[in-house]
């Protein structure tokens, strides 16, 4: 029998775990110091198995018509997940991605190599300085999935961080991001105040049970300077095997309520997610 077996490696910034998924042959999830941070199909790169994976791939589904190359520019690696659903169902598209932590991107690209001819190009640095130092108006869509652990780091949660989003993406370009937080949402709300200052339209992607206080979960901004295709996206969210809710115009508003944009000396990184929320044994 040839059953694949779990990997551990130490890497730049954690331990990093492959586990395989017994249920399916070339499936995997990736842990970083227990905390899952990707999972991936080898032969079936359109399966998502995370809720907030599916969320991000809806903004990326929407954002233009079906099959158009796009530029993307992907800030956290992880297993290249959707790097590769991005090849996958949108071939041709440039997609760089930055990742960085050398030793995770080099476990990934050893275990779980990308497809030939996918033009994916990983980059290892900061992602607030591969973002400053890329040319304006360079992409379509722009993917925050940045964690130190299970924190977004607060240098990417900024005025000037969302400044130089818009100044990447082309005027029609959106940018999603994975943030995670829970009731009173004091992290959540200061994003959507941040990135309301500079970007015209939001919409904002959640499961019932953490808009209601339920539980500490992600959510999924959703960007532009341009008109968003909000009934698509609440019909994708809603029909989905994890239902969401698009909460964007007046009801977004509301939940913002008095939060004020987050200056560059005064960012925080997101809140630390309860003891065991997101942990893999």
């Amino acid at each position: 029998m040839n059953e694949p077996i779990p990997v551990t490696r130490t890497t730049d910034l954690g331990t990093a775990r492959l586990l395989p998924d017994l249920d399916r042959p070339r499936a995997w999830l990736l842990t970083v110091d227990g905390a899952p941070q990707s999972y991936l199909d080898l032969d079936d790169p359109t399966h998502l198995e995370f809720e907030y994976v599916r969320m991000l791939a809806h903004a990326l589904d929407t954002a233009a018509p079906p099959g158009r190359p796009l530029d993307v520019l992907h800030l956290g690696g992880g297993a290249l997940t959707l790097p590769r659903y991005a090849a996958a169902t949108r071939p041709g598209s440039g997609q760089r991605v930055v990742e960085a932590d050398r030793g995770l991107a080099e476990l990934i690209a050893e275990r779980c190599p990308l497809p030939g001819g996918a033009r994916i190009a990983v980059e290892i640095a900061d992602a607030r300085a591969a973002l400053t130092a890329t040319a304006p108006a360079s992409a379509d869509i722009v993917v925050g999935d940045v964690f130190g652990g299970a924190l977004i780091p607060a240098h990417l949660t900024t005025l000037g961080y969302a400044r130089d989003i818009r100044r990447v993406l082309r005027p029609d370009g959106i940018y999603a991001a994975n943030l995670a937080d829970a009731v009173p949402f004091a992290f959540l709300r200061s994003q959507l105040a941040t990135f309301g200052a500079v970007f015209g339209q939001m919409c904002l992607l959640a499961e019932p049970a953490v808009l209601r206080g339920r539980r500490f979960g992600n959510t999924v901004l959703v960007a532009s300077g341009a008109p968003l295709p909000l009934a698509e996206l609440a019909r994708r969210a809603a029909a989905d095997v994890f239902p969401a809710r698009a909460v964007h115009g007046e009801a977004l508003a509301r939940l913002v309520g008095g939060a004020v944009p987050v200056p560059d000396g005064a960012a925080v990184p997101s809140p630390r997610p309860p003891s065991g929320t997101f942990t893999v044994a």
